[in-house]
């Protein structure tokens, strides 16, 4: 039943307990009480809005950063990914395989504002040996969600 439930609040949050218990086929008392112990165990992490800021007056940069670092002795990764992920301008931090150890998902209000963070609280921290920062210059696609209108084709069509 978890995993029912996972997938489909996975793609709406918002859905009513009535209504998730009539699609699984539960009682509602079994969905609230099976979603208040995922909540418990940390399986369920949060709920959150999709927003294509490109619709809105709110002018965001979005930048990807790849981080390589040395691991400290008796440390490991997950101390430097703690002090990454402790600055309030961070979205997301992932250890990744391949080329670099982390991936870092932050937003600011400017590129120069990005690129503070990174010359100035990300390089010179101790393990870090390089980075490489990509800006998103548009989102299509966002957690399964298409964000761009379709184009209709305005063609005439003709058949002979």
């Amino acid at each position: 039943m978890r995993e029912k439930i996972l997938a489909v609040i996975e793609k709406n949050s918002r859905i009513d307990i009535k209504d998730l218990a009539a699609l699984l086929g539960e009682s509602e008392v079994a969905i609230a009480n099976e979603i208040a112990a995922m909540e418990k165990e940390n399986i369920i992490c949060g709920y959150h809005t999709l927003i294509n800021w490109d619709n809105t007056s709110d002018e965001k940069v979005i930048a990807l950063i790849e981080v390589k670092v040395t691991p400290q002795r008796g440390m490991g990764f997950d101390k430097i990914a703690e002090r990454i992920y402790q600055y309030s301008e961070v979205n997301s931090v992932y250890l990744m395989s391949g080329a670099y150890d982390f991936t870092v998902m932050l937003e600011g209000k400017t590129m120069r504002e990005v690129a503070q963070f990174v010359s100035e609280k990300l390089s010179p921290m101790e393990s870090v040996l390089s980075t490489a920062t990509h800006f998103v210059l548009k989102k299509y696609k966002d957690h399964g969600t298409v964000l761009v209108e379709r184009k209709q084709d305005e063609r005439m069509l003709i058949t002979p």
